[in-house]
């Protein structure tokens, strides 16, 4: 790798950290004291008088909640695909869609075909989660609810109610699924509704 194309990129880590401090609202006081780094350190790693080492970064990746490499926006090297590693659990496979420590997690889900559905087996966890049908027809069960959606629609619900997933009809399905911790939840616009009372 050329020694100047290093020099741009930690060049540039000051201004990204300055942007990213000012984008969450914190204050150089507030993240000397959350991270333990001076704030004189802090100043200088901004503006560029000192030069990012990882014993510094790896603190503010945490509190930004930032991958490492995003932090310091080094340049992609070799293969650009992105290889996904699929993870088989309860019987359903998960594709991790997202890289991000904490925050809201995307996954791709998909329920195997079966000769006959299964009887839901309700659990319950922290957090909370949006998912959207991309193919076949989902079963979900929340606590007394037991809806069928098609493809094209959508639910969101607080996991810590009994719920279920699987196949209304034995068919495959598909879903795209948003996941995060209590308190972080997926935000969906939806267009106002009109007053239909005249």
């Amino acid at each position: 790798m050329d020694p100047t194309m290093d020099d741009d990129v930690l060049d540039a880590v000051g201004p990204r950290l300055r942007a990213l401090r000012r984008d969450r609202g914190i204050t150089l006081a507030e993240l000397a004291a959350t991270t333990g780094v001076s704030e004189s350190t802090l100043s200088r790693l901004e503006s560029g008088q000192r030069r990012p080492s990882l014993e510094l970064l790896l603190p503010l990746a945490r509190i930004y909640d930032v991958p490492l490499d995003d932090l310091v926006g080094a340049p992609r090297t070799g293969d650009p695909r992105i290889h996904l590693k699929p993870v088989r659990r309860f019987g359903m496979t998960f594709v991790p869609l997202s890289r991000r420590p904490g925050g809201v997690h995307a996954f791709k889900m998909i329920i195997p075909a079966r000769p006959e559905p299964l009887e839901p087996t309700p659990q319950t966890h922290e957090g909370f989660e949006w998912l959207y049908v991309l193919n076949g027809r989902l079963r979900l069960v929340i606590g007394e609810r037991d809806l069928t959606l098609p493809p094209g629609e959508a639910a969101e619900f607080d996991t810590s109610l009994p719920h279920w997933l699987g196949s209304a009809d034995g068919g495959v399905v598909e879903l795209l699924i948003l996941f995060g911790l209590q308190g972080v939840r997926a935000h969906v616009r939806n267009e106002p509704r009109r007053n239909t009372m005249s």
